[in-house]
């Protein structure tokens, strides 16, 4: 059974969003072992750049001193899959002798050049900017959708 964690920035505190992760862990433990790790949110000590990039920078170490197995950085300039063909990914790198998927969700401020120059893979999931704390929710729907499609079943239409 692949291991997949989700490796992200700050402490997720909205109850809906931990019950929706919890739905699809639950529903991902025949697939998979599920895991969310979190790390430390940097403080911000202004919005000037240099600050944002400090923050991207010390938010980084900690992800990166976390980043295991096939890692894959979440990032708007990233690589836009359909369903499928994430559903093909995530079914064939175990072929390819992978035991361990590690998805990066930035902070705030995303991922530091570090982070994504480590990634195995820079994924997109559109254009669109989504606050990174429901970013975790959408893609453990993501990961539920492509073992459904991958095993037949039917809750992709």
């Amino acid at each position: 059974m692949i291991a997949i964690d989700i490796l992200c920035v700050g402490k997720l505190k909205e109850k809906y969003l931990k019950d929706g992760i919890a739905e699809y862990a639950k529903r991902l433990s025949r697939f998979c072992s599920l895991s969310l790790t979190e790390v430390e949110e940097e403080p911000l000590a202004s919005s000037s750049a240099a600050d944002v990039e400090k923050v991207r920078q010390r938010e980084g170490k900690r992800l990166l001193a976390r980043a295991d197995g096939f890692v894959v950085a979440l990032c708007i300039e990233g690589k836009q899959l359909s369903s499928p063909q994430f559903s093909e990914l995530v079914a064939d790198l175990p072929n390819r002798g992978v035991s361990r998927i590690t998805f990066v969700i930035g902070g705030s401020y995303g991922l530091s050049d570090e982070v994504v120059g480590r990634a195995d893979l820079r994924l997109s999931f559109g254009k669109f900017t989504y606050p990174h704390q429901l970013m975790r929710l959408i893609l453990c729907e993501q990961i539920y959708r492509a073992f459904m499609i991958a095993g037949g079943g039917v809750y992709h239409k």
